[in-house]
């Protein structure tokens, strides 16, 4: 590309003649290079410098090629490396490009003249693969400032409907209960009127106090998390028709609200599920922490997800799968046709 500096290119071999040709070689398509004729010369060099590529000889005298690329993934200073080997070891390349290595170059007749061409095309392969990382995390970060604008309009619309909408209905009610006191009692059918227009206000109530609840779930504060866990599972067994419950001992704390409200999301979208579709009579809610690991758990004793293939293909599920990569967790769901469905989300590495 023009205007892009030339790769530099570190070059590692106990071969001093070899390591002339190789550097001779890329020189000349224009590549910058620079060498060491050992390991510790590898090592200290690295130490102070950096290169776009490294090519290593696998057999070195003072450290084994493997020992070296193992020492520099540990402290950090792991580059792009491509793998130089005799003849007869290519299964041992071949092992080294499962731990990290783009390619590998056996030492034949041809193995200077090809050096340039295969160092090319890994920095092409180099370059695609950054360019895809790139996308990939460009694209990452608008799904999370998507699904971010969605919780705070949730959460506006769920106060919303709490304070505006909630509060006028509450306001028209109590016009009801007041016109029911000034209706005659000669006229009875009209205050039965009156009466079923109130109860139909005070179940509207109800439900737009529910809506409202589940937009804007998870309080600030010590234990939002199983708080509003806890009023979830209780809001669903309201009615009597179906038994939720909500497990949690010892407590578990989660000290980031953007990990705990995806959480609620991923419980709130499996208890809705097994409420709506599973024919379950019975749904629990288990929250536990073990050594740093957080474990959430919805299981119901309903039918099950149907075996095929499209049966884990729904939007919720792809939703709640979405919630736990975008917090580093782990969604899996485990289903017995005919006797229930377990959701398990996995959160490694956070305190409770």
């Amino acid at each position: 590309m023009s205007g892009t500096p030339p790769a530099k290119i570190f070059i590692v071999d106990d071969d001093p003649g070899l390591l002339r040709l190789v550097e001779i070689s890329l020189k000349r398509e224009g590549f910058i290079t620079a060498t060491a004729c050992s390991g510790n010369a590898a090592l200290a060099w690295l130490g102070k410098n950096t290169a776009d590529m490294m090519l290593l000889d696998l057999k070195l005298q003072d450290i084994e090629g493997a020992e070296l690329i193992n020492h520099l993934a540990d402290t950090g200073r792991l580059l792009p490396f491509i793998i130089i080997t005799g003849q007869g070891d290519e299964r041992v390349a071949v092992e080294m490009m499962k731990r990290g290595a783009l390619d590998y170059l056996v030492k034949d007749v041809q193995f200077v003249a090809f050096v340039p061409t295969l160092v090319r095309r890994a920095l092409k392969q180099l370059e695609k693969d950054q360019r895809l990382a790139a996308a990939q995390a460009a694209l990452t970060e608008s799904q999370e400032q998507l699904l971010a604008i969605s919780e705070r309009e949730q959460t506006r619309f769920g106060a919303e409907l709490h304070d505006g909408l909630g509060q006028q209905l509450t306001a028209i009610e109590l016009r009801c209960h007041a016109l029911k006191e000034d209706i005659p009692a000669k006229r009875p059918d009209l205050r039965r009127q009156v009466t079923e227009i109130c109860l139909f206000l005070r179940e509207a109530i109800a439900q737009t106090r529910s809506l409202a609840r589940g937009l804007s779930p998870v309080n600030l504060g010590s234990g939002g998390l199983m708080e509003a866990l806890d009023v979830l599972t209780k809001r669903m067994s309201e009615d009597g028709r179906i038994k939720c419950v909500f497990v949690c001992s010892p407590p578990v704390l989660v000290e980031d609200r953007h990990v705990e409200s995806h959480i609620y999301r991923i419980a709130q979208e499996a208890v809705n599920n097994a409420v709506k579709h599973s024919g379950a009579s019975e749904v629990m809610v288990r929250l536990t922490s073990n050594e740093g690991t957080a474990r959430l758990e919805i299981s119901d004793n309903g039918k099950g997800l149907p075996i095929s293939p499209a049966s884990n293909q729904g939007i919720g599920l792809q939703i709640m799968k979405y919630r736990a990569s975008v917090i580093g967790a782990y969604l899996e769901v485990k289903s017995k046709p005919g006797k229930g469905l377990i959701v398990i989300c996995t959160l490694k590495g956070r305190k409770s």
